[in-house]
């Protein structure tokens, strides 16, 4: 990886959008519309503990990302859509360790004008709930003509 490198999540469609940081984790995205999404991980020795399974910082990271873009798909089906969502609050529930590839599986549950409510598991490859999350999720539009960014404001 080169100093500056553009980094893009790849999406079933074949569209990308910059998420560096899901990328250098190793998150694909699976599926995107109608207020859900689907991504997955491979749980890496980098991405482990020191009981080496999957550490919460990065099971609890995927999670939030599922569900801001269950939160996304809520409002378009267009993933390249000048949409953000940004995370109000966010609560995790771990179940059981997570090794091997895990899925992540999120929707939006109710959807307001600006604000939107969003939950999901992750799932090891056995099909055994790995942990739950819950969050608030804000809906940022940039403004028309506008080159504002969601941490401008």
């Amino acid at each position: 990886m080169t100093a500056g490198a553009r980094h893009d999540m790849q999406f079933p469609d074949g569209k990308r959008r910059r998420i560096p940081f899901l990328d250098h984790l190793g998150v694909e995205l699976i599926s995107f519309g109608q207020g859900r999404s689907e991504l997955a991980i491979v749980v890496r020795p980098e991405l482990c503990n020191s009981m080496q399974v999957a550490h919460g910082g990065v099971v609890m990271t995927v999670l939030d990302a599922a569900l801001a873009i269950a939160g996304r798909a809520a409002h378009t089906d267009d993933y390249d859509a000048p949409v953000n969502t940004i995370t109000v609050e966010m609560k995790t529930s771990f179940i059981r360790p997570g090794a091997g590839r895990l899925t992540i599986r999120a929707e939006c549950v109710h959807k307001a004008s600006s604000l939107m409510f969003c939950e999901g598991e992750a799932r090891d490859e056995q099909d055994r709930l790995v942990a739950r999350a819950n969050g608030t999720f804000k809906l940022w539009l940039p403004r028309p003509g506008s080159a504002e960014r969601p941490a401008d404001g």
